[in-house]
């Protein structure tokens, strides 16, 4: 009977010390677990006035046990966040595993904050064994406070900008590696060294941008010259400026069976990922003047980023020789299709007319950006003219140069044509400034480029072309004849775009 209570005792201190084993095997694998993924996306290296901090963190079924981040300055730590105090942060779930935190720091929520080095450290923990231990993350990232916020101020005089125009500046932004441009309302258009506008006065914090006032922003909306620093800080300044009004026109054109019979099909074969509607005509019409318009436009917009800061011109943009308006700069279409309006879509560029399949040649010098199908422009040709401008020409029959060519003042890129949403042999031709369209009708005028661009390029210390006689603000130079007077009904001969 002892023997056995002696040997039931053995088996018992063994499985006390086999589960003492267990466990703690268990325990000291748990503290080797891996803790939460931490993903700190901003700030990256400064934090300013007030900064932008972005956080994700990942942890198996979302389960987290603590979330904390502070900033660590001279010896003192200032919390940021944490998971039971979230009342000033942004906290989404994006995933079931996924914690997303956003909210501002810098001297705005953290007072004590100095100028120098500072260190962002964040901690995560996450549930392991039953909730028994805890599996530990954590990040540090180096940053610089940079509180001195950045210094602008415009040097150029006198700017007038008709609605829906371009205009130019001439400022100075410090410090020299500070973003900076001009803001339109909700539109900004970046600035460029002012070097590449001729002006070598020496002064590397000197800049110049070319920005545009468009056809439906209200013409008084604010419009000011910004720069900021990659802390986030920024300054504002005013431009003063004179806006002039224009009133664009309405038409209406009508379009038939014929007229979709030849375009939808065309797009459609040109845009396989449209998934353009080739059964139902007016369907596939109305995609393609709708959605595929708006696609087109942001391609050509993100074309912007792709422009040189060199000023490739320094005289003023050429028309299409012995052409004809046919259609003028934002003009309000309403579409008609067997008595009934069935869409409406704004006109944003000029249709010029010669005759059938008459060269097309460059209107300013600069370098090929797109050279191929554009959709609604079929095909089509962009120029990219340096500092944010551009021009485009569509419907082209042919086209003769390629991406990366750099192209003079007047060299053929093509032939006129029909192709995309074209009624008619026709060019459309529009300016763009910053990846927006605005009217060409400035970028034709000698006495716009003279007064506009070249006087303060030459009064801010460049070469820029002989002085001519200034334009009153608000002109417009004489472009040819337009083919038919605003507001009345047109056929879709030439106008189907």
């Amino acid at each position: 009977m002892i023997q056995w209570m002696r040997l039931l005792l053995k088996f018992f201190l063994f499985l006390v010390v086999l589960a003492l084993i267990v466990v703690g095997g268990a325990w000291l694998w748990g503290g080797r677990m891996a803790g939460p993924t931490i993903d700190l996306r901003q700030p990256d290296k400064f934090i300013g006035q007030s900064t932008p901090l972005e956080l994700r963190i990942d942890a198996p079924g979302g389960k987290f046990a603590s979330v904390d981040v502070a900033l660590e300055q001279n010896g003192k730590s200032f919390p940021i966040f944490t998971l039971d105090q979230q009342s000033q942060a942004s906290v989404q779930r994006e995933t079931a595993d996924r914690l997303f935190v956003m909210r501002q720091v810098g001297k705005k929520t953290i007072p004590e904050l100095q100028n120098g080095p500072a260190r962002i450290v964040v901690q995560a923990e996450r549930p392991v064994i039953y909730g028994l231990r805890r599996a530990k993350s954590t990040l540090t990232r180096d940053v610089q406070v940079r509180l001195q916020p950045p210094q602008v101020a415009v040097l150029s005089q006198f700017h007038y900008i008709n609605l829906g125009g371009s205009e130019f500046v001439v400022y100075r932004a410090t410090p020299e590696d500070v973003e900076s441009g001009v803001r339109v309302g909700d539109k900004e258009y970046p600035g460029f060294p002012a070097k590449g506008a001729g002006i070598n006065t020496g002064d590397p914090a000197m800049r110049v941008a070319f920005f545009a006032l468009l056809y439906d922003q209200d013409r008084n909306v604010p419009i000011d010259v910004y720069a900021r620093d990659v802390a986030g800080n920024q300054a504002v300044t005013p431009l003063d400026h004179m806006v002039f009004p224009k009133v664009y026109s309405k038409s209406k054109i009508e379009i038939d069976d014929k007229f979709l019979g030849r375009v939808v099909p065309a797009i459609a074969a040109n845009s396989p990922a449209e998934n353009i509607d080739t059964n139902d005509l007016l369907k596939g019409f109305l995609q393609i003047n709708g959605d595929l318009r708006r696609k087109n436009n942001a391609f050509i917009m993100a074309l912007a980023k792709k422009t040189t800061p060199e000023m490739q011109f320094m005289d003023a943009f050429q028309q299409l020789g012995n052409s004809q308006v046919e259609a003028k700069f934002a003009d309000t279409r309403t579409y008609i299709y067997k008595g009934k309006e069935i869409d409406t879509q704004v006109h944003l560029g000029f249709d010029l007319a010669v005759t059938a399949n008459v060269p097309i040649v460059a209107s300013q010098r600069g370098t090929i950006v797109h050279a191929s199908d554009l959709g609604i422009y079929g095909n089509c040709v962009i120029i990219d003219h340096g500092m944010g401008v551009q021009s485009l020409y569509g419907h082209l029959s042919s086209i003769g140069v390629k991406v990366g060519d750099k192209v003079e003042k007047g060299q053929q890129l093509g032939r006129s044509g029909m192709t995309g949403l074209a009624g008619g042999d026709h060019l459309h031709f529009t300016m763009l400034v910053g990846g927006q369209q605005v009217t060409p009708v400035d970028w034709w005028s000698a006495q716009w480029m003279q007064d506009r661009v070249l006087r303060k390029i030459r009064e801010a210390g460049g070469s820029a072309g002989s002085a001519q006689t200034s334009a009153a603000p608000g002109t417009e130079p004489p472009v040819a004849k337009a083919a038919a007077t605003s507001g009345k009904s047109k056929s879709a001969r030439r106008h189907g775009r």
